[in-house]
Order: structure tokens, then sequence, then C-alpha cells
């Protein structure tokens, strides 16, 4: 389960995926599961970077929202880090159109 979960619907995973990189200094790798479908993941020291569309693929077909709360067409940044570290989330939060969604904005 992420510690921060922030959304934006000012771009895309890829465009995201292309932002963070040169402003965060991050390496994405794209990967593709049962669960969360086609996402991006990015390490960092004591965690992770998450970037990941709220629809995903359903078995029925249909596309199903991993987040409810969130609109289908929204991009999800899923931060899991260490306690001692608050940096990334406070550096998203800096990004014009991205907004935290699990707390205080």
């Amino acid at each position: 389960m992420p510690d921060h979960v922030h959304a934006t619907g000012a771009y895309s995973a890829d465009e995201l995926v292309s932002l963070l990189s040169d402003r965060l200094g991050l390496v994405f790798t794209e990967r593709d599961s049962f669960f969360l479908g086609v996402h991006h993941v990015a390490a960092l020291p004591g965690g992770r970077i998450t970037i990941q569309p709220n629809a995903i693929p359903g078995d029925d077909g249909e596309d199903d929202r991993y987040a409810e709360e969130h609109p289908a067409d929204w991009v999800l940044l899923l931060t899991t880090t260490s306690v001692e570290d608050a940096d990334p989330p406070a550096r998203l939060e800096s990004i014009e159109g991205i907004v935290r969604t699990d707390g205080p904005e």
C-alpha cells in the first residue's frame, strides 16, 4: 500500500515519466501486470514511485478504477518512502497540475 497518493488530470502517464525523469532525476521502468496494467516504476532511496492510469483493464473487458474516489481519466502517482525521507512527496506537490489526494494539499 502506498504511503502517499498524488493524482493529475493534466498529464498522461508517459508525460509524467518524462517530466519526473527530468525534474527528479529518476529512471522509470515500464511494467505490465494483471492487477495494475501498464505502469511505470522508479526506485527511490528507501522506496519507490509508481505512475499508473487510474483506469486499469478489468476481467470483463471494461476498465476498472484502481482508486474509485478518483476520475477514471486521472493518472496516479503512488509513493512509498522510508519514514526518514519525506522529500519526494513534497517535490511532487511543487509541480503544477499534481495534487496530493491522501491528505492536506
